[in-house]
């Protein structure tokens, strides 16, 4: 399996032509790459460079807007949901499958 460094980009370019409804051989011409290029990205087997996904991003109509967010910790943000909730919808949520996080410790 491919890491998640080696599909973003393809992923993203996957994305973008699923949004504008073209096959791979429409926006690869739209790109100005040939279609098995598009097909190796969008698959994870190459990796355009950053500047390369930028223009054709460009090309596409389309910009890649990125945002730096502080990291949140998903696990204190369940705990304290869980917290919250009375004894009866805490054995509800067992009976179907959810592993409280209290049930962990």
């Amino acid at each position: 399996m491919r890491s998640i460094e080696q599909r973003i980009a393809g992923s993203l370019l996957q994305s973008a032509r699923e949004r504008l409804g073209l096959s791979q051989t429409a926006f690869a011409d739209l790109l100005g790459i040939a279609q098995p290029t598009l097909s190796a990205y969008e698959s994870g087997h190459r990796q355009p460079t950053l500047p390369t996904l930028l223009r054709m991003l460009e090309r596409a109509g389309l910009e890649l807007r990125l945002e730096l967010a502080e990291r949140d910790n998903h696990d204190a943000v369940v705990a304290e949901w869980e917290r919250t909730l009375d004894e009866a919808t805490k054995q509800r949520m067992r009976s179907q499958g959810y592993r409280l996080a209290s049930d962990a410790a």
